[in-house]
């Protein structure tokens, strides 16, 4: 039994692909296919799981979740983990947070089974990952090259995917420089706006414009990304307060409130940010949400920009 599962679609894939592979050559030749969808027949599937004809073979099972299981899921699953069905390989794959990887279901399976979490490839992990790849194909790049085609797929493993096979194709066995890869490789990036606050805080300011332009391309409205950034900034100004009791940085850090996936960020800015600083970073965030609600007139995405910029360090008019 195997459950397959994360938020990147492309490692679900190739993780299936591979138990998929091992399983066939292990003589698993049938194979039936399931899409769990509202409404989905339970009692038929368990029924028809545990029923094997006389002459029966070794088979595999598929579902796929098009979301995290609801309850009479969740019992169904729980069924399947803790009595398989004969002769069978159990296949689940979907698309979900980590969080459902931790209820009484996925327990249960990962007692019985093996859990194979799919999770994101970060952008510090992205160069060597890109790197491992291309090697299949013989193909090394320079350093400037590795930067530009980072660039271009970040958030979008598929797209790294395609375009390093691209690479592979057209170009094997060669070293690419910057030029020749911008002729070969698209832009695919796609950003989410915890990555825009990351590299805001952390006072990478080309990137975090870089990654708002990507935004505001993707159709992202500013209200959602301002939510991140003023979140963050709050964080910011909560810790800020409690290292002025004279606690230690991180112990601010935890007297704010802060998330743990938040606080690499949020205490990288306030080791370079005042507390004025902070206060006028909030305004300026208050007037461009304004903005994007046409309570003020002016441009919010530009207001966007300007924010984003001071936060990174850039140093603007207030």
């Amino acid at each position: 039994m195997y459950l397959v599962a994360g938020t990147e679609p492309l490692l679900i894939i190739e993780a299936c692909d591979q138990i998929r592979a091992r399983a066939r050559a292990t003589g698993f030749e049938d194979r039936e296919v399931h899409f769990v969808e509202r409404g989905f027949d339970w009692d038929t599937l368990t029924a028809g799981a545990a029923n094997l004809s006389l002459f029966a073979v070794r088979r595999i099972i598929e579902l796929r979740l098009r979301s995290a299981p609801d309850a009479a899921a969740a019992r169904a699953l729980t069924s399947l983990a803790t009595t398989p069905p004969e002769d069978t390989l159990l296949l689940i794959s979907g698309e979900m947070e980590r969080k459902s990887l931790t209820t009484a279901w996925a327990n249960t399976f990962d007692k019985h089974g093996v859990i194979v979490a799919a999770e994101p490839v970060s952008r510090g992990q992205l160069p060597e990952w890109v790197v491992g790849r291309l090697r299949s194909h013989g193909v090394t790049l320079t350093d400037d090259a590795l930067q530009l085609l980072v660039d271009r797929v970040e958030g979008n493993l598929l797209a790294a995917q395609q375009e390093i096979e691209r690479i592979g194709l057209l170009s094997p066995a060669t070293r690419l420089d910057a030029s020749a890869v911008a002729e070969l490789v698209a832009d695919n990036a796609r950003y989410d706006t915890y990555e825009l606050a990351d590299a805001a805080c952390t006072g990478n300011a080309s990137r975090a414009l870089r990654i708002l332009s990507g935004l505001r391309g993707e159709g992202i409205e500013p209200p959602q990304v301002l939510w991140a950034l003023a979140n963050d900034l709050r964080f910011i100004a909560r810790t800020l307060q409690a290292h002025a009791a004279r606690r230690s940085l991180d112990d601010a850090l935890q007297s704010a409130g802060v998330w743990y996936s938040r606080r690499l960020p949020v205490r990288a800015a306030a080791q370079r940010m005042t507390p004025p600083q902070v206060d006028g970073l909030l305004m300026a965030a208050a007037r461009a949400d304004r903005m994007a609600k046409g309570s003020l007139r002016g441009d919010a995405w530009v207001e966007l920009e300007r924010l984003v910029a001071r936060m990174a360090g850039v140093p603007l008019a207030a």
